[in-house]
């Protein structure tokens, strides 16, 4: 009997979890619309711009699909698309600007490097620029998983922590970095493979990951109750 009730509970959750990834990378696609259709219909090397004017309208659905995985890694039997549709409405704002005040950081740091490339001060800068890079993208996608869970928190605070927990858990947030090269390159080979199967399961990696990271921010210390 219990044998037969974890085997119906194991295949239960391996259709939850089937389930979810499916319609997360559907939300996702949806969500991110705009830069799929440039991905599809323009050349990234030409069109960057467009990309960085577009990515800032993606955050909002990056952060309901984490809230989605968030919700789901605690067991919260609410439903999907009311979990998307409430992080979406209610990270709407402060994501697109997180993400637009990070693009712009991008751009000018490209711009930087653009400058920098084949001169003699290009060997000492470079090595800066590309460091900031990393950092920018890895602040920017702890900044969208707090803001998931913690939209009304004030963007100063949240750049200031997540910049400060992307460098003391380099390794976590180098793992996340990888996870998303190996997603893009991925999309870049196999687009239909990346966004229909790929995308949830690699993303959880990172919110998995982005979330430890930040649990000394999102999770306030408990105090035990004293005694008399």
């Amino acid at each position: 009997m219990n044998t037969a009730r974890l085997r119906h509970t194991t295949i239960n959750t391996m259709f939850d979890g089937v389930y979810l990834a499916l319609i997360s990378n559907i939300l996702l696609v949806v969500g991110c619309l705009p830069l799929m259709l440039l991905a599809f219909t323009t050349d990234a090397t030409r069109s960057w711009p467009l990309y960085a004017l577009a990515a800032p309208l993606c955050a909002p659905a990056l952060c309901g699909v984490f809230a989605v995985m968030s919700a789901y890694s605690a067991g919260d039997p609410g439903g999907i698309l009311r979990t998307f549709g409430h992080a979406w409405r209610a990270s709407a704002r402060p994501a697109m600007l997180w993400t637009a005040a990070a693009m712009a950081a991008l751009v000018v740091l490209a711009v930087d490097a653009r400058a920098a490339w084949g001169h003699r001060a290009g060997a000492l800068t470079l090595p800066v620029l590309a460091t900031l890079t990393l950092l920018t993208v890895a602040t920017a996608l702890l900044g969208l998983v707090t803001i998931a869970e913690r939209p009304t928190a004030p963007l100063r605070d949240v750049a200031r922590a997540c910049a400060y927990l992307a460098v003391r858990r380099w390794y976590l947030t180098a793992a996340s970095l990888l996870v998303l090269a190996l997603l893009a390159q991925l999309f870049l080979a196999r687009p239909a493979i990346a966004l229909g199967l790929a995308a949830a399961p690699l993303l959880y990696v990172v919110w998995a990951n982005s979330r430890f990271s930040l649990r000394a921010a999102l999770d306030p210390p408990t105090t035990a109750p004293q005694t008399t």
